[in-house]
């Protein structure tokens, strides 16, 4: 039945060249077009898993009490103190200038220039207070003195001005749509739009760092939209290591096949996959993530390994004496259903990124199985209907020819491993690394394991701000936000206010808590004020008359109630997102939350930025497991759909998941955390390397079943493909290994990683999988004592 169908694609494709040649340029020029329309897409709820639990929260209290997607923007004095007029019109322009800029959330700018940035203090009347800049200010010495004065009594050092007096803190919360303007509106069209982070990130580079940062201010930008944008700029840079693997590969194809055509022409399919791939996602209505720039490479050197194996089998059968149209047709009939497999397996392997609750990674997911998808067109058709127009030179079939039969040495020793005895111990030794790599995959944390944003190295620009505003303030972008629930007018009730103030202390008292915040604190100080700023004074009122006088003071506009008081969150300011950090924060509050829940009140998880992470950290663990599970479920159902053989399916499947386990491996040594950017580089690499075992073991089948001893079946195999599978390997492992020298840490991560994955796959395709075999098989069990066909003996 098989061969039935693969006969008629065979003789539709090959009787029409000339219309599938029209038909490939049609589409071609179709999403080449298309794919000029591709534009880089950021977004925050793309990455964050909006359905958890947590996030829940989050989405539901965002707008009342600002959401993770902030901004902080540190202006810094470099003479060490921001008390004179320059410093203090500079930060007003700042203010203003953060202010108007489209997708800033107006009533959440705050900084002293901010009407509810306010002082309050004892005075023998009562209570004196004001803004801590007056209507009135002027940037002369009573002026500054006077909201020198004020800035310590309002309590804000460590908050919107640093300990040591030597910046100020402008910080907004971004909208996740901005208003279309008029001009730009279709009548009877949406009038709101989503929000461009990438080009908000160039208009705070462009408007506020490089407007007014100069010899004496330094501007320090931080948050979710600025990191965004610094890694777009980061990934512009992918396009030269594109370049340069392009280069990289042409010329180790060439060195392998001797042939300018033959280099050409794999590589001209692949980029044409790539391009289909660009179009493919504007026609979807998808844009490229930063996070999701490497795919398209990842597509390229897909396409170059199945290109690469099929001007290999075109040249044997060329050897052999056949034409390039007739080598052409056998290299499609037998590469047709390995290869298909092998894409379909890396097409399947790469969709089941999409159980995963997290839209980036769904992003991922469908532009890598879409490009790979595209390879089984562009590689496995249109790439052997081109090799049949060839006309090989004599000089170049004298080459081949000459070359042809002749077995290397090396695959004679190579082949020794599918021997009873080396067998064995290949496969002992293979048991041990798996062991030893499976114990060490253990400690593998999950998140990130180093301060300032992951994907971006530590002395770039973006986490030297970071670190310095960590340095400066005693708040950081790292707050996790816990959610207190409770019944209107909560706060005027003792019980309530005391239940929130115990929790509060008991969590600022967990290692890695930098300070807190809530209303039952602030409570506690405007308590004390009303008693002449006696400190033994600074407790929560146990009356309710006295309750709703001390936190009448305090406004919504603070972001500690809501407007009934029936929402009151706890701020807890951490010291980094370190993924320790995080488990230790977040277990913590859930025991205390656990103490601390009634009926009535309700400690919820989380908001703010580092509760974002939290959740994510708990999608990526939730997601792993079965992330695996359904990767190598696909692999396994379309291997034994293929061989129709369980034995061959697991000597296929098994040396894989010894090279995913080394990996996992391997991140705990390099302290790589399994994090959004990690967690699909497994999938990607065991969609990748099934393609060699799935190659070499096809080769071997037909010997096998017609009764030819496993080294013998092994050796043949060696002489067709190991060459394909040995180059392919390589070339892919130097193409990703130059990504080491990006600005961008999480490509770096990703290129050593697939450096690592690629060549592993490969050695474990060429050594453990022949020692599996020969396990499994045993000296060879005879199916039919023919040998097999001419097409047969050379299927891969």
């Amino acid at each position: 039945m098989l061969d039935k169908w693969i006969n008629t694609i065979e003789l539709m494709v090959f009787r029409h060249r000339a219309a599938v040649l029209i038909l490939f340029t049609l589409m071609s020029a179709f999403l080449g077009y298309s794919a000029t329309e591709l534009k880089m897409d950021a977004a925050f709820t793309k990455n964050i898993p909006l359905n958890h639990p947590y996030m829940q929260t989050y989405m539901k209290h965002r707008e009342q009490f600002g959401g993770a997607n902030s901004i902080m923007v540190a202006v810094s004095d470099k003479s060490g103190d921001i008390y004179n007029p320059k410093f203090f019109e500079v930060l007003r322009q700042i203010h203003d200038q953060l202010f108007f800029i489209p997708g800033v959330d107006r009533t959440q700018v705050k900084s002293l220039y901010s009407p509810s940035t306010r002082f309050t203090e004892v005075v023998e009347d009562g209570f004196r207070g004001g803004p801590v800049i007056p209507a009135d200010f002027s940037a002369d010495p009573a002026g500054l003195a006077q909201v020198k004065d004020n800035v310590e009594k309002a309590g804000i050092v460590g908050r919107l001005v640093s300990d040591d007096f030597s910046a100020a803190m402008v910080t907004a919360q971004l909208l996740d749509w901005v208003p279309i303007p008029e001009e730009e509106r279709v009548e009877g069209g949406p009038v709101t739009r989503s929000m461009d982070v990438l080009a908000f990130a160039e208009q705070l580079e462009a408007e506020i760092r490089q407007q007014y940062e100069d010899d004496q201010i330094q501007v320090h930008i931080i948050g979710f939209a600025k990191m965004s944008g610094d890694v777009a700029d980061g990934a512009k840079d992918v396009l030269l290591f594109f370049l340069i693997a392009i280069l990289i590969t042409a010329v180790m194809v060439f060195y392998f096949s001797r042939s300018v055509m033959m280099t050409l022409l794999p590589l001209g399919c692949s980029l044409i996959a790539v391009v289909w791939q660009m179009g493919g996602l504007t026609v979807l209505g998808f844009g490229l993530d930063p996070m999701s720039i490497l795919v398209p490479f990842l597509v390229f050197a897909i396409g170059v390994s199945h290109g690469v194996q099929m001007i290999n089998a075109v040249g044997h059968r060329v050897a052999e004496g056949s034409t390039a149209k007739a080598a052409a047709q056998s290299a499609f009939r037998s590469l047709l259903v390995p290869g298909g497999v092998a894409l379909l397996s890396d097409t399947v392997g790469f969709l089941t990124l999409l159980a995963i609750d997290i839209g980036i990674i769904r992003e991922l997911a469908i532009t890598a199985s879409l490009g790979v998808g595209l390879i089984i067109l562009t590689n496995l058709v249109l790439l052997p209907v081109l090799l049949s127009y060839v006309k090989f030179s004599p000089a170049y079939l004298d080459k081949i020819r000459a070359s042809h039969g002749k077995v290397a040495p090396i695959w004679h020793t190579v082949s020794r491993f599918a021997e009873g005895r080396r067998a064995k111990v290949v496969v002992g030794a293979a048991l041990v690394l798996f062991g030893l790599g499976y114990f060490q995959a253990q400690t593998m944390k999950i998140g990130d394991l180093h301060a300032g944003a992951p994907a971006l190295k530590e002395e770039s620009r973006y986490n030297q701000d970071t670190f310095y505003i960590t340095d400066n303030f005693s708040i950081t972008t790292d707050v996790l936000t816990v959610i207190v629930e409770a019944y209107p007018e909560a706060c005027t009730y003792h019980e309530v206010m005391e239940r929130i103030d115990r929790f509060q202390w008991r969590v600022e008292n967990v290692a890695g808590v930098q300070s807190t915040a809530s209303l039952a604190s602030i409570a506690k100080i405007v308590n004390g004020g009303y008693n002449e700023g006696n400190p033994k004074w600074r407790t929560l009122p146990r009356t309710t008359a006295t309750l709703v006088q001390a936190t009448s003071r305090v406004p919504t506009s603070s972001g500690l109630l809501n407007g009934n008081c029936s929402v009151m969150p706890v701020y807890l300011f951490l010291q980094d997102h370190k993924a320790e950090t995080l488990d230790r924060v977040v277990a913590a509050v859930k025991a205390e939350a656990e103490r601390f829940n009634t009926p009535e009140v309700q400690f919820k998880l989380a908001s703010g930025p580092a509760g974002v992470m939290a959740a994510t950290n708990e999608a990526v663990a939730e997601a792993q497991t079965p992330m695996m599970i359904y990767v190598y479920g696909a692999v396994f159902l379309l291997c034994l759909l293929s061989f129709k053989s369980l034995r061959a399916t697991l000597a296929v499947i098994l040396p894989l998941y010894l090279v995913s386990t080394l990996a996992q491996a391997l991140m705990t040594f390099l302290q790589i955390g399994l994090t959004v950017s990690t967690l699909p580089v497994i999938a990607l690499g065991v969609g990748i390397g099934v393609d060699y075992g799935i190659y070499i073991l096809s080769t071997m089948t037909p010997y096998l079943r017609a009764g030819m001893a496993v080294q013998d079946a092994y050796l043949k195999a060696l002489c067709e493909r190991g060459n394909a599978v040995v180059f392919t390997g390589i070339t892919l492992a130097v193409g990703v290994s130059t990504w080491v020298f990006s600005s961008l840490k999480f490509q770096m991560d990703m290129g050593i990683l697939l450096t690592f994955m690629f060549l592993v796959n490969m050695v474990a395709a060429v050594v453990v999988l022949p020692a599996l075999v020969r396990l499994l098989w045993g000296k060879g069990h005879p199916v039919s004592q023919q040998a097999p066909s001419t097409d047969t003996r050379q299927a891969a």
